[in-house]
Protein backbone atom coordinates (compact mmCIF):
# COMPACT_ATOMS: atom_id res chain seq x y z
CA UNK A 1 0.00 0.00 0.00
CA UNK A 2 1.51 3.39 -0.96
CA UNK A 3 2.20 5.83 1.85
CA UNK A 4 -0.50 8.47 2.25
CA UNK A 5 1.86 10.94 3.92
CA UNK A 6 5.65 11.21 3.56
CA UNK A 7 6.12 10.26 7.21
CA UNK A 8 4.38 6.94 6.65
CA UNK A 9 7.65 5.53 5.32
CA UNK A 10 8.20 4.28 8.88
CA UNK A 11 5.35 1.80 8.54
CA UNK A 12 6.90 -1.61 7.74
CA UNK A 13 3.96 -2.24 5.40
CA UNK A 14 4.89 0.79 3.25
CA UNK A 15 7.87 -1.05 1.78
CA UNK A 16 9.93 2.15 1.88
CA UNK A 17 11.97 1.96 5.07
CA UNK A 18 14.46 -0.68 6.11
CA UNK A 19 14.83 -2.46 9.39
CA UNK A 20 18.30 -3.34 10.58
CA UNK A 21 17.84 -6.95 9.45
CA UNK A 22 16.95 -5.72 5.96
CA UNK A 23 20.44 -4.27 5.48
CA UNK A 24 22.29 -7.24 4.08
CA UNK A 25 25.91 -7.97 5.06
CA UNK A 26 28.27 -6.41 2.56
CA UNK A 27 25.93 -3.56 1.67
CA UNK A 28 28.40 -1.11 3.20
CA UNK A 29 32.00 -1.47 4.29
CA UNK A 30 32.00 -1.82 8.08
CA UNK A 31 35.80 -1.47 8.33
CA UNK A 32 36.90 2.17 8.22
CA UNK A 33 40.59 3.09 7.78
CA UNK A 34 41.81 5.48 10.48
CA UNK A 35 44.08 7.52 8.21
CA UNK A 36 41.04 9.46 6.98
CA UNK A 37 40.81 11.02 10.44
CA UNK A 38 44.50 11.84 10.99
CA UNK A 39 46.41 12.01 7.69
CA UNK A 40 47.25 15.49 6.31
CA UNK A 41 47.48 14.13 2.76
CA UNK A 42 43.99 12.64 3.01
CA UNK A 43 42.66 15.95 4.37
CA UNK A 44 44.24 17.80 1.44
CA UNK A 45 42.51 15.47 -1.02
CA UNK A 46 39.19 15.97 0.79
CA UNK A 47 39.48 19.69 0.09
CA UNK A 48 39.26 19.12 -3.65
CA UNK A 49 37.10 16.00 -3.70
CA UNK A 50 34.46 17.02 -1.16
CA UNK A 51 34.58 20.62 0.01
CA UNK A 52 35.06 22.27 -3.39
CA UNK A 53 32.44 20.05 -5.05
CA UNK A 54 29.55 19.66 -2.61
CA UNK A 55 26.49 21.65 -1.64
CA UNK A 56 26.94 22.81 1.96
CA UNK A 57 24.84 24.91 4.31
CA UNK A 58 26.11 28.47 4.59
CA UNK A 59 23.45 29.98 6.85
CA UNK A 60 19.76 30.73 7.24
CA UNK A 61 17.71 32.76 4.79
CA UNK A 62 16.54 35.12 7.52
CA UNK A 63 20.15 36.15 8.23
CA UNK A 64 20.12 38.34 5.11
CA UNK A 65 16.53 39.59 4.81
CA UNK A 66 16.95 42.97 3.05
CA UNK A 67 18.38 43.96 -0.35
CA UNK A 68 22.08 44.58 0.06
CA UNK A 69 22.41 42.30 3.10
CA UNK A 70 25.32 39.93 2.72
CA UNK A 71 27.18 37.30 4.67
CA UNK A 72 30.55 35.67 4.22
CA UNK A 73 30.96 31.91 4.05
CA UNK A 74 34.40 30.32 4.34
CA UNK A 75 35.53 26.73 3.99
CA UNK A 76 39.22 25.97 4.52
CA UNK A 77 41.11 28.59 2.47
CA UNK A 78 38.15 29.52 0.28
CA UNK A 79 35.99 32.60 0.88
CA UNK A 80 32.60 33.42 -0.63
CA UNK A 81 29.94 36.13 -0.39
CA UNK A 82 26.17 35.61 -0.41
CA UNK A 83 24.13 38.75 -1.04
CA UNK A 84 20.45 39.58 -1.48
CA UNK A 85 19.89 41.63 -4.62
CA UNK A 86 17.48 44.46 -5.21
CA UNK A 87 15.32 41.88 -6.98
CA UNK A 88 15.26 39.85 -3.70
CA UNK A 89 17.33 37.05 -5.29
CA UNK A 90 20.20 35.50 -3.33
CA UNK A 91 23.48 35.29 -5.25
CA UNK A 92 26.90 33.95 -4.42
CA UNK A 93 30.33 35.20 -5.45
CA UNK A 94 33.97 34.44 -4.84
CA UNK A 95 35.17 36.95 -2.23
CA UNK A 96 37.90 38.40 -4.45
CA UNK A 97 38.17 41.58 -6.47
CA UNK A 98 38.81 40.79 -10.14
CA UNK A 99 41.56 43.41 -10.29
CA UNK A 100 44.29 42.14 -7.96
CA UNK A 101 42.40 39.56 -5.90
CA UNK A 102 41.86 41.61 -2.76
CA UNK A 103 39.18 40.23 -0.42
CA UNK A 104 36.13 42.45 -0.76
CA UNK A 105 34.65 41.66 2.65
CA UNK A 106 36.68 40.89 5.75
CA UNK A 107 33.84 40.77 8.30
CA UNK A 108 31.12 38.12 8.59
CA UNK A 109 28.05 40.18 7.67
CA UNK A 110 27.03 43.60 6.47
CA UNK A 111 24.88 45.60 4.07
CA UNK A 112 26.03 46.86 0.70
CA UNK A 113 23.10 48.92 -0.56
CA UNK A 114 25.30 50.53 -3.18
CA UNK A 115 27.22 47.37 -3.99
CA UNK A 116 30.72 46.23 -3.10
CA UNK A 117 33.77 48.47 -3.11
CA UNK A 118 37.29 47.07 -3.06
CA UNK A 119 39.25 49.11 -0.55
CA UNK A 120 42.57 48.47 -2.31
CA UNK A 121 42.12 50.25 -5.65
CA UNK A 122 38.45 51.24 -5.41
CA UNK A 123 36.98 48.97 -8.06
CA UNK A 124 33.22 48.69 -7.46
CA UNK A 125 30.59 46.04 -8.16
CA UNK A 126 26.80 46.05 -8.01
CA UNK A 127 24.71 43.49 -6.11
CA UNK A 128 24.54 41.33 -9.23
CA UNK A 129 28.35 41.16 -9.28
CA UNK A 130 28.83 43.38 -12.32
CA UNK A 131 31.95 45.58 -12.43
CA UNK A 132 30.58 49.12 -12.34
CA UNK A 133 33.50 51.44 -11.78
CA UNK A 134 37.28 51.72 -11.56
CA UNK A 135 39.60 54.35 -10.13
CA UNK A 136 40.70 56.70 -12.97
CA UNK A 137 38.83 54.57 -15.45
CA UNK A 138 39.83 56.84 -18.33
CA UNK A 139 43.46 55.84 -17.78
CA UNK A 140 42.86 52.14 -17.03
CA UNK A 141 43.53 50.87 -20.53
CA UNK A 142 41.61 48.11 -22.35
CA UNK A 143 39.69 46.62 -19.40
CA UNK A 144 36.45 44.94 -20.54
CA UNK A 145 34.00 45.40 -17.64
CA UNK A 146 31.73 42.64 -18.90
CA UNK A 147 34.58 40.14 -18.53
CA UNK A 148 35.60 41.26 -15.04
CA UNK A 149 32.44 40.73 -13.03
CA UNK A 150 32.71 38.90 -9.70
CA UNK A 151 33.06 35.17 -10.14
CA UNK A 152 29.65 33.56 -9.49
CA UNK A 153 29.04 30.66 -7.11
CA UNK A 154 25.93 28.49 -7.02
CA UNK A 155 23.55 29.43 -4.19
CA UNK A 156 20.08 28.07 -3.46
CA UNK A 157 17.74 27.57 -0.50
CA UNK A 158 15.79 24.74 1.07
CA UNK A 159 13.94 24.49 4.41
CA UNK A 160 15.02 28.02 5.29
CA UNK A 161 18.73 27.20 4.89
CA UNK A 162 21.10 28.80 2.39
CA UNK A 163 23.17 26.26 0.48
CA UNK A 164 26.35 27.07 -1.46
CA UNK A 165 28.43 24.96 -3.82
CA UNK A 166 31.91 26.15 -4.87
CA UNK A 167 31.89 23.91 -7.96
CA UNK A 168 31.20 25.94 -11.16
CA UNK A 169 29.64 22.79 -12.63
CA UNK A 170 27.41 22.01 -9.63
CA UNK A 171 24.16 20.20 -10.28
CA UNK A 172 21.06 22.05 -9.00
CA UNK A 173 20.47 21.78 -5.24
CA UNK A 174 17.15 19.96 -5.57
CA UNK A 175 18.81 17.37 -7.79
CA UNK A 176 21.63 16.94 -5.28
CA UNK A 177 19.20 16.50 -2.40
CA UNK A 178 16.94 14.24 -4.40
CA UNK A 179 13.17 14.23 -4.73
CA UNK A 180 12.69 11.80 -1.83
CA UNK A 181 14.67 13.95 0.61
CA UNK A 182 12.76 17.08 -0.38
CA UNK A 183 9.39 15.32 -0.11
CA UNK A 184 10.17 13.87 3.32
CA UNK A 185 11.44 17.12 4.84
CA UNK A 186 9.07 19.71 3.37
CA UNK A 187 6.07 18.87 5.64
CA UNK A 188 8.02 19.96 8.75
CA UNK A 189 7.96 23.59 7.51
CA UNK A 190 11.44 24.17 8.92
CA UNK A 191 11.67 27.46 7.03
CA UNK A 192 9.24 28.87 9.63
CA UNK A 193 11.45 27.91 12.59
CA UNK A 194 13.43 30.45 14.64
CA UNK A 195 17.01 29.92 15.78
CA UNK A 196 17.19 29.60 19.58
CA UNK A 197 20.81 28.43 19.85
CA UNK A 198 23.72 29.08 17.50
CA UNK A 199 27.24 28.24 18.66
CA UNK A 200 30.43 27.72 16.67
CA UNK A 201 33.66 26.47 18.22
CA UNK A 202 36.96 24.87 17.26
CA UNK A 203 37.24 21.37 18.69
CA UNK A 204 40.14 18.93 18.86
CA UNK A 205 38.91 16.22 16.51
CA UNK A 206 38.46 15.49 12.84
CA UNK A 207 35.23 16.75 11.26
CA UNK A 208 34.16 13.16 10.52
CA UNK A 209 34.45 12.22 14.22
CA UNK A 210 31.67 14.75 14.81
CA UNK A 211 29.54 13.34 12.01
CA UNK A 212 30.09 9.75 13.19
CA UNK A 213 29.10 10.60 16.76
CA UNK A 214 25.67 11.86 15.78
CA UNK A 215 24.93 9.17 13.21
CA UNK A 216 24.37 6.38 15.71
CA UNK A 217 22.61 5.74 19.01
CA UNK A 218 24.90 2.90 20.01
CA UNK A 219 26.73 5.26 22.39
CA UNK A 220 23.67 6.47 24.32
CA UNK A 221 24.02 3.91 27.12
CA UNK A 222 27.64 4.89 27.69
CA UNK A 223 27.58 8.66 27.15
CA UNK A 224 23.95 9.75 27.69
CA UNK A 225 22.45 7.48 30.37
CA UNK A 226 19.93 10.16 31.32
CA UNK A 227 18.27 9.79 27.91
CA UNK A 228 17.36 6.19 28.64
CA UNK A 229 14.33 7.50 30.54
CA UNK A 230 12.68 8.51 27.28
CA UNK A 231 14.71 7.05 24.45
CA UNK A 232 15.74 3.46 23.96
CA UNK A 233 17.51 2.59 20.73
CA UNK A 234 15.95 -0.74 19.97
CA UNK A 235 17.52 -2.26 16.84
CA UNK A 236 14.31 -4.17 16.24
CA UNK A 237 12.22 -1.00 15.87
CA UNK A 238 14.71 1.42 14.26
CA UNK A 239 14.00 2.28 10.62
CA UNK A 240 16.32 3.57 7.90
CA UNK A 241 16.32 5.03 4.42
CA UNK A 242 19.50 5.43 2.40
CA UNK A 243 19.79 7.73 -0.59
CA UNK A 244 22.65 8.37 -3.01
CA UNK A 245 24.37 10.91 -0.73
CA UNK A 246 22.09 11.23 2.28
CA UNK A 247 20.20 9.15 4.83
CA UNK A 248 17.53 9.25 7.53
CA UNK A 249 17.08 7.02 10.57
CA UNK A 250 14.50 6.87 13.34
CA UNK A 251 14.19 5.10 16.66
CA UNK A 252 10.83 5.47 18.50
CA UNK A 253 10.76 8.02 21.30
CA UNK A 254 9.76 5.70 24.08
CA UNK A 255 11.25 3.28 26.61
CA UNK A 256 10.50 -0.32 25.80
CA UNK A 257 9.43 -2.29 28.88
CA UNK A 258 9.34 0.72 31.23
CA UNK A 259 6.40 1.12 33.57
CA UNK A 260 3.71 3.66 32.81
CA UNK A 261 4.94 5.84 35.67
CA UNK A 262 8.54 5.73 34.42
CA UNK A 263 7.48 6.73 30.91
CA UNK A 264 5.37 9.62 32.20
CA UNK A 265 8.15 10.89 34.45
CA UNK A 266 10.63 10.68 31.61
CA UNK A 267 8.37 12.67 29.30
CA UNK A 268 7.79 15.34 31.95
CA UNK A 269 11.59 15.73 32.14
CA UNK A 270 11.92 16.26 28.39
CA UNK A 271 12.46 20.06 28.54
CA UNK A 272 15.84 19.48 30.19
CA UNK A 273 17.13 18.07 26.91
CA UNK A 274 14.56 19.13 24.31
CA UNK A 275 13.60 22.79 24.86
CA UNK A 276 10.81 22.67 22.30
CA UNK A 277 8.72 20.51 24.63
CA UNK A 278 8.36 23.29 27.21
CA UNK A 279 5.23 24.59 25.50
CA UNK A 280 3.76 21.09 25.14
CA UNK A 281 4.13 19.81 28.71
CA UNK A 282 1.23 21.84 30.22
CA UNK A 283 -1.22 20.37 27.70
CA UNK A 284 0.31 16.92 28.26
CA UNK A 285 -0.34 17.37 32.01
CA UNK A 286 -3.96 18.24 31.29
CA UNK A 287 -4.40 15.10 29.19
CA UNK A 288 -2.81 13.02 31.97
CA UNK A 289 -5.02 14.41 34.72
CA UNK A 290 -8.01 12.06 34.23
CA UNK A 291 -5.70 9.07 34.64
CA UNK A 292 -4.01 10.15 37.89
CA UNK A 293 -5.14 8.89 41.28
CA UNK A 294 -5.05 10.92 44.47
CA UNK A 295 -1.39 9.99 45.02
CA UNK A 296 -0.43 11.23 41.57
CA UNK A 297 0.13 7.75 40.15
CA UNK A 298 -0.87 7.32 36.52
CA UNK A 299 -2.74 4.29 35.23
CA UNK A 300 -4.06 3.97 31.69
CA UNK A 301 -6.88 1.80 30.39
CA UNK A 302 -6.33 -0.34 27.33
CA UNK A 303 -5.74 1.79 24.23
CA UNK A 304 -4.26 4.80 26.07
CA UNK A 305 -0.50 5.38 26.33
CA UNK A 306 1.76 8.18 27.48
CA UNK A 307 3.24 8.27 23.99
CA UNK A 308 -0.17 8.78 22.37
CA UNK A 309 -1.07 11.57 24.81
CA UNK A 310 2.24 13.34 24.14
CA UNK A 311 1.56 13.07 20.41
CA UNK A 312 -1.91 14.56 20.90
CA UNK A 313 -0.60 17.38 23.07
CA UNK A 314 2.14 18.22 20.57
CA UNK A 315 -0.24 18.34 17.61
CA UNK A 316 -2.78 20.47 19.48
CA UNK A 317 -0.23 22.95 20.80
CA UNK A 318 1.62 23.43 17.52
CA UNK A 319 -1.61 23.77 15.56
CA UNK A 320 -2.84 26.34 18.07
CA UNK A 321 0.41 28.27 17.66
CA UNK A 322 -0.05 28.43 13.90
CA UNK A 323 2.22 25.67 12.55
CA UNK A 324 0.67 23.46 9.89
CA UNK A 325 1.44 19.89 10.98
CA UNK A 326 -1.37 18.29 9.00
CA UNK A 327 1.04 16.47 6.68
CA UNK A 328 3.01 14.99 9.60
CA UNK A 329 2.09 11.66 11.15
CA UNK A 330 1.47 11.12 14.86
CA UNK A 331 4.90 9.50 15.12
CA UNK A 332 6.48 12.68 13.79
CA UNK A 333 4.97 14.62 16.66
CA UNK A 334 7.44 13.03 19.09
CA UNK A 335 9.98 10.88 17.24
CA UNK A 336 13.24 12.53 16.22
CA UNK A 337 14.27 11.57 12.73
CA UNK A 338 18.02 11.78 12.29
CA UNK A 339 19.00 13.20 8.91
CA UNK A 340 22.45 13.17 7.34
CA UNK A 341 22.87 15.53 4.40
CA UNK A 342 26.30 14.99 2.92
CA UNK A 343 28.90 16.21 3.54
CA UNK A 344 28.59 17.80 6.98
CA UNK A 345 25.00 18.33 8.11
CA UNK A 346 23.26 16.25 10.76
CA UNK A 347 19.78 17.16 11.97
CA UNK A 348 17.30 15.62 14.36
CA UNK A 349 13.84 16.89 13.54
CA UNK A 350 10.33 16.39 14.80
CA UNK A 351 7.23 18.55 14.69
CA UNK A 352 8.09 22.11 15.67
CA UNK A 353 11.72 21.56 16.61
CA UNK A 354 15.06 20.59 15.10
CA UNK A 355 18.66 20.45 16.28
CA UNK A 356 21.51 20.76 13.83
CA UNK A 357 25.14 19.69 14.03
CA UNK A 358 27.57 20.77 11.33
CA UNK A 359 31.29 20.15 11.21
CA UNK A 360 33.94 21.42 8.84
CA UNK A 361 37.71 21.08 8.58
CA UNK A 362 39.70 23.60 10.60
CA UNK A 363 40.90 26.48 8.38
CA UNK A 364 44.51 25.57 9.16
CA UNK A 365 44.02 22.18 7.49
CA UNK A 366 45.03 20.13 10.55
CA UNK A 367 43.01 16.89 10.30
CA UNK A 368 43.02 16.59 14.11
CA UNK A 369 40.95 19.77 14.46
CA UNK A 370 37.65 20.99 13.11
CA UNK A 371 34.98 23.63 13.56
CA UNK A 372 31.73 22.34 14.94
CA UNK A 373 28.60 24.39 14.63
CA UNK A 374 25.55 23.53 16.74
CA UNK A 375 22.18 25.19 16.39
CA UNK A 376 18.61 24.63 17.53
CA UNK A 377 15.45 25.85 15.82
CA UNK A 378 11.88 25.97 17.13
CA UNK A 379 8.54 27.05 15.81
CA UNK A 380 7.17 30.06 17.66
CA UNK A 381 4.32 32.46 16.97
CA UNK A 382 5.59 35.42 14.95
CA UNK A 383 5.12 37.90 17.79
CA UNK A 384 7.63 36.00 19.97
CA UNK A 385 10.33 35.24 17.41
CA UNK A 386 12.46 38.36 17.78
CA UNK A 387 12.44 38.07 21.56
CA UNK A 388 13.93 34.58 21.59
CA UNK A 389 16.06 34.67 18.44
CA UNK A 390 19.59 33.68 19.43
CA UNK A 391 22.62 35.68 18.44
CA UNK A 392 25.46 33.69 16.89
CA UNK A 393 28.19 32.83 19.39
CA UNK A 394 31.78 32.09 18.41
CA UNK A 395 33.61 30.45 21.31
CA UNK A 396 37.24 31.55 21.53
CA UNK A 397 38.20 29.87 24.82
CA UNK A 398 37.82 26.06 24.70
CA UNK A 399 35.50 24.74 27.39
CA UNK A 400 34.13 28.15 28.31
CA UNK A 401 30.71 27.55 26.76
CA UNK A 402 28.37 25.06 28.46
CA UNK A 403 25.99 23.19 26.18
CA UNK A 404 22.83 21.43 27.28
CA UNK A 405 23.56 18.14 28.99
CA UNK A 406 23.59 15.64 26.12
CA UNK A 407 25.50 17.96 23.83
CA UNK A 408 28.06 18.70 26.52
CA UNK A 409 28.64 14.97 26.91
CA UNK A 410 29.36 14.62 23.19
CA UNK A 411 31.58 17.71 23.24
CA UNK A 412 33.75 16.12 25.91
CA UNK A 413 33.81 12.67 24.30
CA UNK A 414 34.86 13.49 20.74
CA UNK A 415 38.40 14.81 21.49
CA UNK A 416 38.98 11.64 23.53
CA UNK A 417 38.25 9.58 20.45
CA UNK A 418 40.60 11.67 18.32
CA UNK A 419 43.41 11.02 20.80
CA UNK A 420 42.88 7.30 20.37
CA UNK A 421 42.75 7.59 16.59
CA UNK A 422 46.26 9.06 16.53
CA UNK A 423 47.80 5.78 17.70
CA UNK A 424 49.86 4.43 14.81
CA UNK A 425 49.00 0.77 15.32
CA UNK A 426 45.26 1.40 15.11
CA UNK A 427 44.77 1.19 11.36
CA UNK A 428 41.00 0.68 11.14
CA UNK A 429 37.69 0.96 12.96
CA UNK A 430 35.28 -1.99 13.17
CA UNK A 431 31.65 -0.90 13.01
CA UNK A 432 28.80 -2.92 14.47
CA UNK A 433 25.53 -3.39 12.63
CA UNK A 434 23.78 -0.65 14.62
CA UNK A 435 26.27 1.83 13.13
CA UNK A 436 25.00 1.25 9.61
CA UNK A 437 24.38 5.00 9.09
CA UNK A 438 28.04 5.66 9.87
CA UNK A 439 28.96 2.97 7.34
CA UNK A 440 26.69 4.54 4.69
CA UNK A 441 28.21 7.99 5.35
CA UNK A 442 31.72 6.64 4.81
CA UNK A 443 30.64 4.87 1.65
CA UNK A 444 29.62 8.30 0.32
CA UNK A 445 32.97 9.73 1.44
CA UNK A 446 34.72 6.90 -0.42
CA UNK A 447 32.73 7.52 -3.59
CA UNK A 448 33.46 11.25 -3.63
CA UNK A 449 37.12 10.69 -2.91
CA UNK A 450 37.42 8.06 -5.66
CA UNK A 451 35.72 10.32 -8.20
CA UNK A 452 38.63 12.79 -8.16
CA UNK A 453 41.51 10.41 -7.52
CA UNK A 454 44.12 10.64 -10.21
Amino acid sequence: MPATRPGDWLDPDSGLGLGLDDVQPGTFNMTIPTDRYTCPDYAARERDAIWLRSWQIAGRVDEIPKPGDWKRYEILDQSFLIVRGKDDVLRGFVNSCRHRGNALCITDTGNAKRGFLCQYHLWSYDLEGNLKGMLRENLAGPIDKTKNSLLPVSVDTFAGFIFLNPDPDAVPLREYLGEDVVTLLEPYNIEQFTVVMDVKEAIECNWKVVMDAFEEGYHINGIHPQLLQVLHINPATARYRFFENHSVAMAPFEVQGASTQEQVEGMLALPETFPGTVAVIPRFQELLAPYRDDDGKVEFPDGVTARALLQQATREVLTGMGLDVSDLTDDQMVDNQGWVLFPNYFMTVRAGECHVIMSAPHPDGDPNRCIWHVASYMFLPEEFRDAVRAEAIVVDTPGSHKYFEALQQDYEQMPRQQKGLRNNRLDHLSLVKEEVVVAHFHSVVDRHMAATRS
